[in-house]
């Protein structure tokens, strides 16, 4: 049973509503095409007869001979409006049928054409409808009208009764497919249902993630589904792993606390001092990481790459006058990155940043995108002509406060806030030797068309 508003009860109504229509106006066309039919061939069929008795005068040489009649049978049977009559100029009759005894052909009072014929439509006495028509013929000095009649009465009755059989067999039709339409209606939502299905086990706890195959339309939106509950589960799995991270961040500070205060110690203002610093840190950087998840969390936010990265490149052209920063951009098309525009700043920022600080002169940053069938990424890459890294070094760079040279300006957090930055979003974060002999800075992020 179909319920109201659903995708099924929908497309049944449509497509019955258009069904009806298609069904009404096939069945109006067909009549009107038989009912041509049937002229057509009536006006054949009197002209073809007219054509008989004018034949059959010259042969004869008289219209009133015996042997001038027509061929149709039809026109031996009284009443039947099919009839067939020889007359003078002056109205006396020559010849007639025997259909036309005790009647008379209608009298038309409109003139003749070029080729001396005449056709209109007129009732005899009995109130039948006919088509008439005439044609002056002249043999020696003798001038006379043939008339030929047809019944359009019967052709009117045929049409009804083939209208009527028409709409009994549209409608049988118009059945048959209204009941084929909602057995493809419900066969063609069966995979909708299957999805409904593959989500309430999920949000039951029987499953992780939406399972199954389906159709390609709906393939996407499944994609997508598990695209968010994966997104969900990271930010829950974060939060669990941040919470943890507070709360052992604290722990110390607290039990320092607690030991001052229990061997009260001269010190204590100094320790307290010390050591609510340190607790105001670890709850300002976790908050800090908090607030950069919700904004990765955020659906259909979305920033121009391009734009972004160049505004960049601009203000390190700037406060790096020395170094020749150049930008790769593609000529196909805009790369958007599914995220918020101040992270992307604060990743590409961080690279730019320790490009220009460890580059002998140039600094090369391109952007590209990458569509394969799991997801859309955008790849940007910052690489310079320093010495670069070494692989170990590659590796301890990423960890946190790390700084190979404790000469250079910095605090050491720019590459672990990217490389967390990298993670939330889901995206990768690789380091390698450059083809300038120097570092090589590659992220690979999401993207959205």
């Amino acid at each position: 049973m179909m319920k109201k508003g659903s995708i099924a009860a929908r497309l049944f109504w449509f497509s019955s509503v258009w069904l009806i229509i298609a069904l009404i106006a096939t069945g109006l066309l067909l009549t009107e095409l038989y009912s041509r039919a049937l002229e057509r061939s009536q006006i054949d069929s009197l002209n073809f007869n007219l054509e008989t008795l004018v034949a059959r005068i010259l042969e004869a040489g008289t219209p009133d001979a015996l042997g001038v009649e027509a061929a149709d049978p039809r026109f031996d049977r009284p009443r039947s409006g099919w009839y067939w009559q020889i007359s003078g100029v002056d109205g006396g009759v020559f010849n007639l049928s025997n259909s036309l005894v005790g009647s008379e052909v209608p009298k038309l009072d409109i003139p003749f054409d070029e080729q001396n014929s005449r056709t209109a439509i007129a009732y005899d006495v009995f109130g039948t409808r006919l088509r008439v028509i005439e044609r002056k013929v002249k043999i020696l000095d003798l001038e006379f009208v043939v008339s030929v009649t047809g019944n359009l009465d019967n052709i009117a009755s045929q049409t009804g009764q083939f209208r009527d059989q028409t709409f009994i067999v549209l409608g049988a039709i118009g059945a048959m497919l209204a009941i084929m339409s909602t057995m493809v209606g419900r066969l063609a939502l069966r995979p909708v249902g299957k999805l409904a299905r593959a989500i309430e086990k999920v949000r039951s706890g029987n499953a992780r993630k939406v399972e199954g195959s389906y159709p390609l339309e709906l393939t996407p939106l499944a994609e997508e589904l598990n695209e968010l509950l994966r997104s969900n589960t990271r930010i829950v799995e974060r939060a669990k792993n941040q919470v943890g991270n507070l709360a052992h961040g604290l722990k110390t500070p607290l039990a320092v606390l607690r030991n001052e205060a229990e061997g009260k110690s001269e010190k204590l203002q100094d320790v307290v001092k010390s050591e609510v610093e340190k607790m105001n840190s670890q709850v300002k950087t976790y908050l800090d990481r908090a607030q950069m998840s919700a904004r990765s969390a955020m659906i259909g936010s979305r920033t121009d790459t391009a734009k972004t990265v160049m505004r960049l490149v601009k203000v390190m052209q700037k406060l790096h006058c020395e170094r020749n920063v150049e930008l790769i951009v593609p000529k196909a098309g805009m790369i958007w990155f599914h995220g918020d525009e101040s992270d992307l700043e604060e990743m590409v920022g961080n690279l730019l940043d320790n490009a220009c600080k460890w580059s002998r002169n140039r600094i090369v940053v391109s952007i590209d995108s990458s569509n394969s069938t799991q997801q859309r990424k955008v790849i940007i890459s910052v690489e310079d002509d320093g010495k670069g890294l070494s692989v170990d070094e590659r590796k301890a760079v990423l960890k946190r406060g790390v700084r190979l040279d404790e000469k250079t300006a910095g605090s050491g957090l720019g590459l672990d806030i990217v490389k967390e930055l990298v993670d939330i979003y889901g995206g990768s974060f690789i380091l390698e030797a450059g083809s300038r002999g120097g570092l090589k800075a590659t992220l690979k992020l999401p993207s959205v068309k």
